[in-house]
């Protein structure tokens, strides 16, 4: 991509592509191997995003996509796409999962924003603001239309599973980037005559603080919100079937009732000993589904067990979605999750 001198769809769709999968998987990782929460990870990445998008105008004089001639802006270009795919990702979970949103009211709500800013440029709003705030919305729109796709009925998906949708989404950016590769109705003039004869919009300051602004106060009252509804579900007492009872006592988690993993886990193991793989391994994402939904809730209530609960749940999915399925080991990840599901 660095190496072509001039806008190649092919090449640059391509690099977009692969770029959202890097982007997608580091906030992945964070969450679920170093166990960075998603609220961490939103407001690293809209950190990091701000940080760039100031170094790049304090360099530049502009954040326009029609000035990007140079390998320094295309660089700084390339650094943005990478933060906004991984802020997409941290956002559209933590509003679809944590916020327990769902992932069709998250589409929504992100395409609402999106249709707003572009209803605000249509009313003069400053047109590289407007693309780049309707650029960064796309991501947790993509996101959770695709988690919308493929999770299950009983998840608040379509059920279509990750291979179909991957499917869709691949076939719909070839036959775009064909479309655009043959017609050619991408392509704009001269990047360098382009930047030297474009307007010069007054307002983009002012404008930006606006807009940061309204995201900083509407994002930390919706944070606020549900962090008192997590707060009030946390402080809800202890089911009487965790109590001590007349001729046992019942060690409760320091997490509370984990009933609902318990048994996810052990319909699990009857169902390989029944020998069901495909249904052992569908009824996981079940567990998986559950265990990320309660997450803000049982992260907040003790950090320690949850990390050390959610490793053992790793290591069985894992098991039970390895290409070559080894029933000895998948049953030893399942026994020793249910000994931490106490």
């Amino acid at each position: 991509q660095f190496k072509a001198n001039k806008y190649i769809p092919s090449i640059y769709w391509l690099t977009v592509g692969l770029m959202s999968v890097f982007g997608t998987l580091v906030t992945d990782n964070l969450t679920d191997k170093l166990g960075v929460p998603l609220e961490s990870s939103a407001l690293i990445f809209s950190a990091l995003l701000s940080l760039t998008f100031l170094v790049w105008y304090l360099n530049e004089k502009t954040l326009s996509i029609h000035s990007i001639f140079t390998k320094r802006r295309e660089a700084f270009y390339w650094l943005a796409i990478f933060f906004t795919f991984a802020l997409g990702t941290a956002t559209g979970d933590l509003l679809a999962e944590v916020g327990r949103l769902g992932y069709l009211v998250t589409g929504l709500l992100i395409a609402g924003i999106i249709a707003i800013t572009s209803l605000a440029w249509r009313m003069r709003m400053n047109s590289i603001l407007s693309f780049w705030v309707i650029y960064i919305m796309t991501r947790p729109l993509g996101a959770s239309l695709g988690d919308f796709l493929s999770q299950p009925t009983n998840h608040g998906g379509l059920g279509l599973g990750a291979t179909v949708t991957s499917v869709i989404f691949v076939a719909g950016i070839l036959l775009i980037v064909t479309y655009l590769s043959l017609t050619k109705r991408d392509v704009i003039m001269n990047a360098n005559t382009q930047h030297t004869d474009e307007p010069k919009e007054r307002g983009g300051m002012w404008q930006t603080a606006v807009v940061m602004t309204l995201f900083l106060v509407v994002g930390g009252t919706g944070y606020h919100v549900l962090h008192t509804k997590l707060q009030a579900e946390i402080s809800a007492p202890v089911s009487a079937t965790s109590s001590v009872t007349s001729t046992s006592v019942t060690f409760v988690s320091p997490l509370g009732d984990l009933s609902v993993f318990r048994i996810i886990t052990q319909d699990t193991i009857a169902t390989l000993n029944a020998g069901d793989q495909s249904g052992a391994t569908a009824r996981i994402s079940d567990l998986e589904y559950e265990w990320d939904k309660a997450r803000g809730k049982l992260q907040t209530k003790n950090d320690v067990e949850w990390t050390k609960i959610d490793g053992k749940i790793d290591t069985v999915l894992r098991e039970l979605r390895a290409v070559n399925q080894n029933l000895v080991t998948e049953k030893s990840a399942l026994e020793a999750l249910l000994v931490v599901l106490k």
